[in-house]
This record gives C-alpha cells, sequence and structure tokens, in this order.
C-alpha cells in the first residue's frame, strides 16, 4: 500500500497504501486478456510437483466483500482484479506461494515490493485474505469465475479519454464512502465533467478534468498521478505542507523547548527519537510508521521499531522509584504507515487490553451507506516493560493516516492521554490504490475507522483537548514550541488535565 505518496505526507515518507490492498504497491501492467486466460481455472500440477494437502482448498477465483476486486489463486499464484461496473484491469497483488497450506490450512504468498499477504479458508466458499502490515483481514466469497469483462479485450487504445474518464468515476461513485458528509453529488460531477473530455481530448486536459472533480473533496487519501509534472494530492483546506526550511524552524524550537541538557536519541533515520526531560519526564517524537530501514519491509520495520522501543520503555523508566512521571508523544509531524505499528506503540503504554477501533469498508457500489462487518483491532500490553502512566499527546494537521489511528488508539487508554495542539489531517482509510486504462495511477479511501460508540473523525480529524498553536511562524521565529511547553508543564504537576 505504500510509494511515497504526494499531498502532506510526502515530508516524512508517509504512505497508506493498499490497491491490492497493501502498503507498498507493486503495478502489474500486463494485459487483461493475457492473465484472465491463465487464471479463469485452477492450474494442474506439474508432474513431479504435486500440490500439498490442503492446497486445493483455495484454487480458484474469489469476490473481494469491499474493495471491487476478485482475486484468483491457481495453487503457486495469486493475482487480483480491478473492477468496476465498466472495467476489469490487474491489479497490483501478484503473489507467488511462499509457504503453506499449514495446519490450518493457511498459505502466504509474497508480493514483489509489497508485505506478504496470507490466505486462510473458513469453508469451502469463503476465505480470510491478510496483508501483514495491514489491520484486519479481507473476506473472499468463491465465485464461479471472473466477471465477463475480465475476458473481453482490452480496447486497442488504452488511452481513450473517455474511457479513463468512466474507470476514474465509476471507481469513486463505487468505492468512496465521505461524498454524503462532504456535500457532494457525485452523479453531478460526471454530468458536468465528461462533455468536456471528447474524442482526441489532450493528456493534460484530461489531468486538468479528474483534477478538478476531487479537488472540492478536500481529502488527504485521493491523489492522482499522470507522470511528470501532473501529480496531485489532496489536503484540508487551510493545510500548509511543511518546506524544508520550516521543517529545520520546526527542530530548532523542539530542541530549544527540550532544554541544552536533553539528548534526543535516534532510531530508523530520525523517524523515532527520544529524550529524557528534567523531572522524571520523557519525550517520544515518532515522524513516521513506515519506511525505517534501507529494507524498506515490514519485517524490518517492526524490529527497527522493536529495538527503539525497547531501549525507550526501559524497566527503569516504567517502575520503581527512577519511574517517568509523565510521557509527551510528539505526532504533529507523523504522515503515516503501517497501523499495526501504531498498535505496537500503543502495547507499551497499557497494563489492560482495550478496543483501539473498528473499521470497515464500503461494500456496495449502489448504496454508500452499506459497509463490511466491523472488525476491531485491540490493544494488548507488551509482554516487557511497559509505560502506564500521565501521557499527553501532540498533534496538528500534519498527523496524518496511520499518525491519525494510533492517536485513534490511544483515546481508550486508561488514563487518557490530554491532547494538545490542533485537529488532526481527518483521512484514517487505507487507500484503494488504482491504475487507469491508460496507465496512470490514483488513489482514494473506502474505509471508516470507528470510535467504540461508532463515531469517525473522517473530514475533521481529531480535536485536541487543548487547542495552542502548532508551529505558527510567529512562534518558530522566536524559537517557542508553545504545545510543547504545555504538556511539560501539564505533566509536571502530575495531574494533566485541562
Amino acid at each position: 500500500m505504500t510509494g511515497r505518496p504526494t499531498g502532506p505526507d510526502t515530508a516524512h515518507r508517509a504512505a497508506r497504501r493498499h490497491g491490492h490492498p497493501a502498503r507498498r504497491t507493486a503495478l502489474l501492467l500486463a494485459a487483461c486478456a493475457t492473465l484472465a486466460a491463465t487464471v479463469s481455472a485452477p492450474a494442474a500440477a506439474q508432474p513431479g510437483h504435486a500440490a500439498r494437502p490442503g492446497a486445493a482448498a483455495l484454487q480458484g477465483v474469489w469476490r473481494m466483500d469491499g474493495y471491487g476486486t476478485y482475486v484468483t489463486i491457481d495453487g503457486q499464484r495469486l493475482r487480483a482484479y480491478e473492477t468496476t461496473a465498466v472495467s476489469c484491469l490487474p491489479g497490483s497483488l501478484n503473489g507467488v506461494r511462499e509457504s503453506g497450506p499449514d495446519a490450518r490450512g493457511r498459505v502466504r504468498f509474497a508480493v514483489p515490493g509489497s508485505a506478504r499477504v496470507t490466505v486462510a479458508p473458513r469453508n469451502a466458499h469463503e476465505a480470510r485474505l491478510s496483508i501483514e502490515d495491514n489491520v484486519g483481514h479481507r473476506t473472499l466469497r468463491r465465485v464461479a469465475g471472473l466477471p465477463a469483462r475480465c475476458h473481453q479485450d482490452p480496447p486497442k487504445d488504452g488511452r481513450d479519454a473517455r474511457r479513463v474518464f468512466d474507470v476514474f468515476w465509476h471507481t469513486y461513485a463505487e468505492n468512496y464512502p465521505f461524498f454524503a458528509a462532504k456535500g457532494i453529488d457525485w452523479a453531478a460531477v460526471r454530468d458536468r465533467y465528461r462533455p468536456r473530455v471528447p474524442e482526441g481530448t489532450s493528456d493534460d486536459a484530461l489531468f486538468a478534468v479528474l483534477r478538478e472533480m476531487i479537488e472540492p473533496l478536500h481529502d488527504g487519501h485521493t491523489k492522482l498521478n499522470a507522470g511528470p509534472g501532473r501529480k496531485y494530492g489532496g489536503t484540508r483546506p487551510g493545510t500548509t505542507l511543511p518546506s524544508t526550511t520550516l521543517l529545520k524552524q520546526v527542530d530548532a524550537a523542539i530542541a530549544a523547548n527540550l532544554g541544552p541538557d536533553a539528548t534526543l536519541h535516534r532510531w530508523a533515520g530520525g523517524a523515532l527519537s527520544y529524550a529524557d526531560l528534567p523531572g522524571r519526564l520523557g519525550y517520544l517524537r515518532i515522524t513516521s510508521f513506515t519506511g525505517y530501514t534501507d529494507q524498506d519491509d515490514y519485517a524490518s520495520d517492526v524490529a527497527e521499531l522493536d529495538r527503539a522501543l525497547d531501549a525507550v520503555f526501559t524497566k527503569g523508566r516504567t517502575s520503581g522509584p527512577g519511574a517517568l512521571r509523565g510521557l509527551v508523544v510528539d505526532l504533529r509531524l507523523n504522515g503515516g504507515g503501517s497501523d499495526p505499528l501504531g498498535l505496537r506503540v500503543a502495547s507499551r503504554l497499557t497494563d489492560r487490553p482495550y478496543l483501539a477501533y473498528r473499521k470497515h469498508a464500503r461494500n456496495d457500489p449502489a448504496d454508500p451507506r452499506k459497509f463490511t462487518p466491523d472488525q476491531p483491532a485491540w490493544i494488548r500490553p507488551h509482554n516487557g516493560p511497559r509505560y502506564t502512566g500521565p501521557l499527553a499527546l501532540l498533534t496538528g494537521p500534519l498527523t496524518i493516516s496511520a499518525g491519525e489511528t494510533f492517536t485513534q488508539a490511544l483515546l481508550g487508554r486508561t488514563p487518557a492521554p490530554v491532547r494538545i495542539g490542533e485537529n488532526t489531517q481527518g483521512v484514517f482509510s487505507d487507500t484503494l490504490d488504482r491504475t487507469l486504462p491508460n496507465g496512470w495511477k490514483f488513489e482514494l479511501p473506502n474505509e471508516e475507522f470507528l470510535t467504540a460508540d461508532g463515531r469517525t473523525f473522517d473530514g475533521t480529524g481529531i480535536p485536541p483537548t487543548l487547542r495552542v498553536p502548532v508551529f505558527a511562524a510567529e512562534d518558530l521565529a522566536a524559537g517557542r514550541d508553545p504545545a510543547l511547553s504545555r504538556a511539560r508543564a501539564l505533566l509536571a504537576t502530575g495531574h494533566p488535565t485541562p
């Protein structure tokens, strides 16, 4: 589900992807007709390579609940097809069997450039697909075959602008959950813009139309990549993307407010950092939940995160006379990444299990009010030292995506954190990463993350408990960080409540 997106998450290598769906996307550009011919029926076992017991249980064609996706498994390979009412294109999920089936029938597939995928049969007609760096699973339903449109010859000219427009519009119409919340009549958008795409429309003109269609959504998980010079990423109104100059000013202001005696220890190329502060306070800054190592894979990210957390949450800091009296967690420049990494951090901050959030995906192309069944995500205490004391959480409009699901995961913590700063960006869903017939890439959200009582913060973002300006120009010019200063002052009292 990842790459390096355009938009506010670019500054810190943020990425949430799942077009297939998964954080790192490998794009499959082969012709649909060729692939369909190879996967419409289970492949026969090759001589001398008999399938392991249980492997046949997953062979065949599966329709995924939500996500507009079909999956085919031939025993050794897994492939996905991205569909709408008017299209069927090869998807980015293209895996090779790596292991299994195990005793429970689970088969794991390696996906080049992406996280591993595991498929587990529940019965003859249902299976679950899990992506290593995603929270939850996708339900697969066995079907007789791929839709007929997957077997049709693709148009000779995949660059036909009208066809590109129609696939783009239908993908949003069938998957985007927030039209009503944003006051957008998507059918009216089609009626307004489709006449502007006659035969022979240039790439520049087509890009301009597609951009104008989604710009009013003001959604940080809407992106369009039509090649060099033609890229667009949405943001909530009022969001200022950080420049190199601003980032340097931010670092200087944070350092000044940590004080001259604070030593900032860094891991993951600086994405994770920690300092002990006077008064037995701690400061933990997390600017990303992905890309921690040069390997750029989920397993390496987990190992590096655990290495950092083991160094931060020691026995001496979490228990006994020298334990921390308060901890500041700074997410103000967290551009996102993998949700499970956020849950991994949260597990170091509690001694009891609790619900982090529930998530579901839009599941009816004709009705945006219908979703897949809710899937709960739980915080379970780490088996080792844990910090359970007062917590101050710093957030702002550049707290994005996985930075926001981590913030949401802490809402149910006891004691509850005091949130200081400004609203988060307001984009929680994994991104549905798609390819248009002409090869252009685009992303959109199709999920909701829910609190225990069913609320979502999409669009508005999670509000702070205490509203304090985040990186205002006048504060940075003076070397001030009022949110950090307020957090330290509250924690120093031992009772961080507004």
